[in-house]
């Protein structure tokens, strides 16, 4: 750790020595506190940070799409699930299952930010969304893990692993650490859980100043889910990848209860395209849906977002109705270890950090804790998706949003992306796989429930249902569970020690 008059230097060539401005009135353990995090601040890329933030803060942050050519997505380089025949997916997904097999597979999650509009004070994986069992999302994740693993052990006739990467920040590491230890890392090997965390960058004011949220602490936030890049070099996940033998990775967001950890279809289809870079997508549910599509800008692949498209352009329609625009992100990608080596040692300094404009706690120049009622300060983050621009062999492949995609963003006085959303929608997936073997549902008195066979997005299954991962991955195996037998809602479905 620097002395203070190091740190003094640093701050003075960074522009920055308001960081200091309350030190005479600190207490020991605050001076220390300080000290530790402002030397870990370089100040060369504190001076530029600043000085970015405040020049794109005042550029704004529209983007500049009105100039720039978009195009869809060729058809071609387009998978889907509704679209393709049953031997294509049952193709792919031996495949996939066959890599998983052989220990190629790795799953990495973007598990930084705080659960700020879900209204909590923990990382967002310990949440628990009031399924019947309880689990949290870490729990089901890691069962899908499980899981997966062992069906490829079934299909391949060798059990492979599928290492867990989890990228958090400083607010969710130690959480996220002390969480996995309580829950005996969920039957995983703990070998193969492996935290790493992305960096911190300062809040800016709108002149180019960092914030002091404390008179001993400066206002920091994660990188975005972009600082991925970075934070696999500083942690040499990378090197540790190789090691293992890692060929391909499933990135996803910590938030989607129905992601499919390491899905073998995923996987399958884009190693058999022989692409680097890939992309889940969902067809938008209708034109102006605040959702990125993932589409062609001037010649590259990229996500554009929902606010940098103009109303003529998201409501433009193909020869068949259906939008021309229709591919949107869900933050759950492919890549090959060979594209993200290229990425992190060559082209991360090419990404734009973008412009989040927010509402920063602050220490006003008398000490005093203010919260501001308006956007103060500027937030500099990347996103993950950025890095498709670089991609030489890109793919996308369209799954069906009832089945794969349900984040949980907010709290219950939100209307959409709540817990509420998210426990109605994996209950009702759940459903729809128990009806589909002739499971039969019987409500407390014993009364026969009617099937139900389709649900619309805000209404809740007939009867309540919850399937364990490791029962079923995505709805394979019920028969032995489940055909014509009678259960009397609500029911869980476990894996009992016999089977």
């Amino acid at each position: 750790m620097a002395s203070l008059e190091q740190v003094r230097r640093r701050l003075e060539e960074a522009g920055q020595p308001q960081l200091l401005r309350f030190w005479p009135e600190l207490g020991p353990g605050e001076r220390a506190a300080l000290l530790k995090e402002l030397s870990a601040l370089d100040p060369r890329e504190l001076r530029e940070h600043c000085r970015g933030a405040a020049e794109a803060g005042a550029r704004g942050d529209g983007g500049d799409q009105g100039q720039r050519k978009m195009g869809p997505l060729p058809p071609e380089l387009l998978g889907s699930v509704r679209r393709s025949d049953p031997e294509s997916l049952a193709s792919w997904e031996q495949e996939g299952f066959h890599k998983i097999s052989q220990s190629k597979v790795a799953v990495l999650l973007l598990a930084g930010g705080q659960g700020t509009r879900l209204g909590v004070t923990y990382p967002k994986g310990m949440y628990n969304v009031g399924l019947p069992s309880g689990k949290t999302l870490y729990e089901i994740q890691a069962e899908r893990i499980r899981k997966v693993e062992e069906l490829a052990d079934q299909r391949c006739g060798s059990r492979g692993t599928v290492p867990w990467y989890i990228m958090t920040s400083e607010f969710t590491l130690g959480p996220t650490e002390r969480f996995f230890v309580e829950h005996n890392f969920f039957h995983l090997d703990k070998s193969n859980v492996i935290m790493f965390e992305q960096r911190m960058l300062p809040a800016v004011t709108f002149d180019g100043r960092a914030i002091l949220e404390q008179k001993d602490k400066v206002a920091m936030a994660p990188d975005g889910n972009g600082g991925l890049y970075r934070a696999l070099e500083d942690n040499k996940i990378l090197e540790d990848m190789e090691r293992r033998g890692i060929q391909y990775i499933h990135v996803y967001c910590v938030d989607n209860i129905l992601v499919k950890m390491a899905d073998p279809v995923f996987i399958g289809f884009c190693v058999s395209r022989r692409a680097d870079c890939g992309a889940k997508v969902v067809e938008k549910s209708y034109p102006a849906e605040p959702v990125g599509v993932v589409c062609q800008v001037d010649g590259v692949y990229q996500v554009v977002e929902y606010s940098e498209i103009s109303p003529e352009i998201a409501q433009m329609r193909n020869p068949d109705g259906s939008l021309t625009y229709s591919a949107g992100n869900i933050c759950n990608h492919f890549f090959t270890l060979d594209f993200l080596k290229t990425v992190v040692r060559e082209m991360e300094h090419l990404l734009k950090p973008h412009v989040a404009l927010k509402k920063v706690p602050f220490v006003d120049e008398e000490g005093n804790l203010v919260k501001p009622v308006k956007a103060n300060g500027i937030k500099m983050e990347k996103f993950v998706f950025d890095v498709f621009q670089f991609s030489k062999h890109f793919v996308a492949f369209e799954v069906l949003r009832a089945e794969e995609f349900s984040p949980l963003k907010n709290a219950d006085t939100a209307d959409k992306d709540t817990p509420t959303t998210a426990r109605r929608a994996l209950l009702s997936q759940h459903y729809r796989w128990a009806v589909s073997v002739g499971a039969r549902f019987l409500d407390k008195n014993g009364c026969r429930i009617p099937d139900k066979c389709s649900l619309s997005e805000n209404e809740d299954p007939p009867a309540v249902c919850e399937i364990s991962p490791l029962v079923s991955y995505f709805g394979e195996g019920l028969d032995l569970y489940m055909k014509a037998k009678d259960f009397t809602s609500p029911f869980i479905v476990n894996k009992t020690k016999h089977n």
